[in-house]
């Protein structure tokens, strides 16, 4: 009973954040900024949510530090994403190995 409870409340949480922005902005938003600073909230979450799991994933700072390292130079070489996540992990391994 108590698994159906924590359900409907985490879908009721779900429900009201997705509903409140539409409620309460019901005209378009006018404001250049607000609209800019709004254009990168997904990406700061994205960023924040990413971020910490990158570097405590190995649990060692350093070889995520060199994967990291890695697939930010060949994501600036516009590698395809999978051969970015394949180097990367191959890389944050070696360094494992060595480190």
């Amino acid at each position: 009973m108590s698994l159906v409870i924590y359900i409907a409340v985490m879908a009721g949480v779900t429900y009201l954040i997705r509903m409140i922005p539409f409620a309460a902005f019901r005209k378009q938003i006018k404001s250049e900024f607000f609209r800019s600073f709004l254009y990168y909230v997904p990406y700061a979450v994205l960023t924040a949510m990413t971020v910490p799991a990158i570097f405590y994933s190995t649990g060692s700072i350093l070889t995520a530090a060199v994967g990291t390292a890695v697939a930010v130079i060949l994501a600036y070489l516009d590698m395809p994403l999978i051969a970015v996540a394949l180097a990367a992990s191959a890389a944050a391994l070696a360094a494992g190995f060595f480190i």
